[in-house]
């Protein structure tokens, strides 16, 4: 009797065995089969040695890599690499890369809506463009301009309040702007062709040699986080404040249908890498400016700060005004976007005017 139990045991415990071991190898191949991953290519308009904005891709890379748990990669290509600095817009449009990262105002030849979203002259700052971006309808603007041309535009970094340029002569009357040479981009180009300058639009890259070859006259940059690697001081001892671009917004540029072609968790974590990255740019400017600044002061006192005359900047804010009102008069969608930017700034700036603007002026004597 003991030998038949013994045996039926056994019988059971072969049985058993033949039934979960399938499962028990199914469950083993399904924890150790290698996640899918997926490749992008990122192409931007900065030349791989220019700083911060650089890193912000950079940053972006990692992060969607880390937060992807490796299976989204990206690859970013300078523009020493792709040789299209102010292509990046067709590259991302034609698929030849899938993401982007630039300045929307360089793709006004393309569509003149595009150039609202990197910032204004005489407009709002960076925190008040970032409300206008997430909470005053500015995302929804730009995807309807963007979603035209089959491309997703994303915030990409605000480099904050730009200077006003660097200038091989000094600015004192409106006369002195007429025949300038001057490399400005954007909606402030077309205000300075509209006073008498003569605008251009060149590649980062190029910029120190044509100034100093004096092809142009004065460029506009960033701030010193940017100007002091590049060295236009030492040809132009002008350094002018800002009034073109009180807050300069990046863009990262997705082409929609390799967004789509994505799983929708990696589609997630593709832009909240893109925002957080962002969001870094401008405190990594806020540092690197304050750095920077302190350096050039004290290694280059030749460095001339100016603002420009209040008859100037009367000169250039009624052709400010002159321009959006023909804009808008063309096209509707132009209207729309001026008229939610103004009244966005509108309500933004009385808040900005008791808060910051007055605690700056309650304070400047106290902080040397």
């Amino acid at each position: 009797m003991r030998i038949l139990l013994l045996a039926a045991a056994a019988f059971l415990v072969s049985a058993c065995n033949e039934q979960t071991q399938p499962t028990q190898q199914a469950e083993t191949a399904a924890v150790v089969k290698p996640a899918k991953t997926y490749s992008l290519t990122l192409a931007q308009t900065w030349p791989s040695s220019l700083p911060v904005l650089t890193d912000t891709t950079k940053r972006f890379a990692a992060m969607a890599e880390q937060m992807s748990a490796g299976r989204l990669k990206v690859r970013v290509d300078a523009s020493n690499k792709h040789k299209a600095p102010l292509g990046i817009f067709d590259l991302v449009k034609s698929g030849q890369y899938d993401l982007g990262h630039s300045a929307s105002y360089y793709w006004k030849g393309k569509d003149v809506n595009t150039l609202f979203f990197t910032t204004m002259p005489f407009g709002m700052i960076a925190a008040e463009q970032n409300a206008w971006f997430e909470y005053g309808g500015g995302q929804e603007l730009m995807n309807k301009v963007y979603g035209r041309h089959g491309l997703l535009a994303v915030p990409g970094g605000n480099t904050g309040n730009q200077m006003g340029g660097w200038f091989k002569k000094e600015i004192n009357t409106p006369e002195d702007l007429h025949g300038l040479k001057m490399r400005i981009p954007g909606f402030a180009g077309e205000i300075m062709a509209k006073v008498g300058a003569k605008p251009t639009n060149i590649a980062p890259g190029e910029l120190y040699t044509s100034l100093e070859r004096k092809t142009i006259d004065a460029l506009e940059w960033i701030g010193p986080a940017f100007d002091l690697s590049m060295g236009f001081h030492k040809i132009a001892p002008y350094y002018y404040t800002s009034w073109h671009e009180p807050g300069a917004e990046s863009q990262f540029l997705v082409n929609k249908k390799k967004l789509a072609s994505l799983p929708e968790d990696l589609q997630a974590i593709l832009l909240s890498a893109m925002k957080l990255s962002g969001y870094q740019t401008l405190t990594q400017v806020t540092f690197k400016n304050g750095e920077n600044w302190k350096i050039m002061k004290e290694e280059y006192p030749s460095i001339q700060i100016k603002t420009f005359p209040a008859p100037v900047m009367a000169v250039l804010k009624k052709a400010n005004d002159e321009l959006l009102a023909e804009m808008a008069a063309k096209d509707p969608l132009s209207k729309e976007i001026i008229e939610s930017q103004q009244a966005f700034l509108k309500t933004s700036r009385q808040w900005t005017k008791i808060s910051d603007q007055a605690f700056l002026n309650s304070n400047e004597d106290l902080v040397k």
